[in-house]
C-alpha cells in the first residue's frame, strides 16, 4: 500500500515514539532515535543534559530558531520532536525562513519567518509569553546570530537559558566569520567573550560606571566546542573591594 507523505511521516514518528518509551531522559538515545544532528555529527546532546535537566519536568516554553529541511515543506523537525520527548510537560516552538506548518503536532508548533526581524519576534514572543529556554540552530551567519541574540535575550525569562550551536561559522568567511583576525569584534566568538566581562562589571574601575543590560543579567557563560550556553537572572554580586566601581582601599595589606 503506497503511503503519503504525510501518513510516512507520522508512522515513522510513531515508531520513534516506540523506540523512546522508557529513555526519555537521557538526550543522547533520544538524539539517535528522532535524528538530530545534535547527536551524531555533533556532541550537543550530552551538554545539554548538563545544563537542561532542571527543567525537565517543568512546564516550560523552549523556542528554537531553525526547523531543519531547508526549503522542504516535508522535512526538519527532529530535534523539535526529541525536546518534546524530553519535556514531557513543555510547549516546543520554533522559527523558520520557510513554511513548516506541516510538522506541527500537539506541543510543536512553528512559525514562519526571519530570524533577525524584529517585528516578526516580538509577535511570536508576545504569542508564546514567557520563554525559559531559547536555542539558536538557525542561519548560523554571525550577523544574524548576535542580532537574534539582542532580540531575544531580554525576552527570556530570569532563571532562563540561551544557547547558540554552531559557532564554528565564527571563523567562517562565508558567514562572515574570520579565522585570520581573532579579535574581529563582528564574528560570534568575539562578540560573546566580550560579553564575559559583564560578569564582572562590579570590579571596574570607572568611577560612577551605568551598568548595561547584559551587565545586570548575565550571570554565567558556558563555551563547548561549536556551541554556547548563556544564563540569565539578576547579576547583582558586589565586589569585596570596589564600590561605585572606585578602589577604596588602594592602602590595604598586599598580603591579606
Amino acid at each position: 500500500m503506497k503511503l503519503s507523505t504525510t501518513s510516512r511521516r507520522k508512522l515513522r514518528n510513531l515508531i520513534n515514539d516506540i523506540k523512546a518509551i522508557g529513555l526519555g531522559k537521557n538526550l543522547d538515545k533520544l538524539g539517535k532515535i528522532y535524528g538530530t544532528d545534535k547527536k551524531g555529527s555533533h556532541l550537543y546532546t550530552t551538554h545539554y543534559m548538563t545544563h537542561l535537566e532542571r527543567f525537565r519536568y517543568k512546564r516550560i516554553n523552549l523556542l528554537e530558531i531553525g526547523v531543519g529541511g531547508y526549503e522542504n515543506p516535508h522535512l526538519g523537525g527532529k530535534s523539535l520532536r526529541m525536546w518534546k520527548k524530553y519535556f514531557p510537560f513543555g510547549n516546543i516552538f520554533s522559527i523558520d525562513i520557510y513554511d513548516k506548518s506541516s510538522l506541527q503536532e500537539n506541543r510543536i508548533k512553528i512559525f514562519k519567518g526571519n530570524q533577525i526581524d524584529k517585528d516578526f519576534l516580538n509577535k511570536v514572543t508576545d504569542k508564546i509569553g514567557g520563554i525559559d529556554i531559547i536555542i539558536d540552530d538557525g542561519s548560523h551567519i554571525n550577523e544574524h546570530v548576535i542580532g537574534t541574540f539582542n532580540i531575544l535575550f531580554p525576552k527570556l525569562k530570569d532563571e532562563g537559558i540561551y544557547v547558540i550551536e554552531d559557532t564554528q561559522t565564527s571563523y567562517w568567511e562565508d558567514f562572515g566569520g574570520n579565522s585570520k583576525n581573532l579579535n574581529n569584534p563582528k564574528t560570534i566568538m568575539n562578540y560573546f567573550k566580550s560579553l564575559t566581562d559583564a560578569l564582572n562589571n562590579q570590579e571596574f574601575l570607572i568611577p560612577n560606571y551605568k551598568q548595561n543590560y547584559f551587565d545586570k543579567k548575565i550571570v554565567s557563560m558556558h563555551f563547548y566546542h561549536n556551541m554556547i550556553f548563556i544564563y540569565k537572572g539578576n547579576n547583582d554580586e558586589k565586589s569585596n573591594l570596589v564600590v561605585n566601581n572606585q578602589d577604596l582601599n588602594l592602602g590595604r595589606d598586599p598580603n591579606q
